[in-house]
């Protein structure tokens, strides 16, 4: 063969083998990445926020992969599932807003037993859950009842719309509510549960004003209830007639909130469940338990939204997604 082929085969092969030797780094680096998981309770625009936190912190955390996972169905046994298939895979860490706390104890304590599991959003205090990291659900449910005192001075009958009645989220915010009421000649008659079906989310609020003409109040507890809550409202020409309490900070929930049509919203962090879930996961994997209190227990404030704010609100809102 002649020198120049020679050497162009050389310059080749040295080519082929600088390629397969990065390509090899580049597969230990990635096989190496710890993966921290966030799974959320079911499919719902609420958890954008949360998706753009945990992004956040993947910049900051090139060490680790970091996923955001929804279940296929706002389900526990799906929910449960999902955790398995992400142990199995080699997933180091998980962060879960329970769907169903008191049916998926067992399962959250074998999934506890192989990684760190951590709750957010709505906890499961009687696992071996590291720790629950998001709003105080109670305190939550104590403003939006300060919100319907405040709208309502000569008191109401409240009908309530939810997810999951079974979820320690949906009973806190319930049972915080009813405690601000109490004595203001607010009641709140019952609380409709959906299971996250946005079909039987409107339908409950249907069947309320076709039922019980006495009730002048109504309270969302869930994101998407408040949205929902407005379109039944609006078919029925009672928008401004009846007063609604909402939670979360959907775009219809904002801009009721902003025209009056809604006395209020309460609203969570979910932003900073993503971004500081996702770094407390790491710097307990590393080794730092500094940032897990004696109770467990680490609450991102909320916050009541109306009229006097909801302008600021939204602009930041909008920042924080980048639109």
């Amino acid at each position: 063969m002649p020198k120049a082929g020679r050497s162009a085969l050389c310059s080749a092969s040295t080519l082929l083998i600088a390629a397969t030797l990065a390509l090899t780094a580049t597969q230990a680096t990635a096989q190496q990445k710890k993966k921290l998981a966030f799974i959320v309770n079911a499919s719902s625009d609420f958890w954008k926020l949360a998706e753009a936190g945990v992004k956040k912190a993947q910049a900051e955390l090139p060490k680790y992969e970091l996923q955001f996972r929804y279940p296929a169905q706002g389900t526990a046994a799906l929910q449960n599932a999902l955790m398995d298939d992400l142990v199995a895979a080699g997933t180091s860490a998980i962060m879960i807003s329970s769907v169903d706390p008191k049916t998926s104890v067992d399962a959250f304590n074998r999934i506890a037993k192989q990684v760190p599991l951590f709750t957010t959003d709505s906890d499961a205090p009687t696992s071996n859950r590291i720790a629950y990291l998001g709003s105080s659900n109670t305190l939550a449910g104590e403003q939006a009842g300060e919100v319907a005192v405040k709208a309502l001075p000569k008191g109401a009958k409240c009908m309530g719309f939810v997810g999951f009645l079974g979820a320690d989220n949906a009973k806190e915010r319930i049972a915080g509510f009813r405690k601000a009421v109490a004595g203001k000649g607010i009641e709140l008659v019952d609380v409709r549960g959906d299971d996250v079906d946005f079909a039987k989310a409107r339908s409950n609020v249907d069947d309320v004003l076709a039922a019980k003409p006495e009730i002048n109040c109504m309270v969302g507890f869930y994101s998407y209830n408040p949205p929902k809550i407005y379109e039944a409202l609006k078919a029925a020409n009672k928008v401004g007639k009846i007063t609604v309490i909402a939670f979360d900070e959907d775009p219809i929930t904002l801009g009721a909130v902003k025209d009056g049509s809604f006395a209020g919203t309460v609203v969570q962090q979910p932003y900073e469940w993503g971004y500081q879930g996702m770094k407390l996961m790491a710097a307990y994997l590393e080794g730092d338990k500094s940032k897990i209190p004696a109770d467990k227990l680490i609450i991102v404030p909320t916050k009541v939204i109306d009229k006097s704010n909801v302008d600021a609100f939204s602009a930041n809102l909008k920042a924080t997604l980048g639109k």
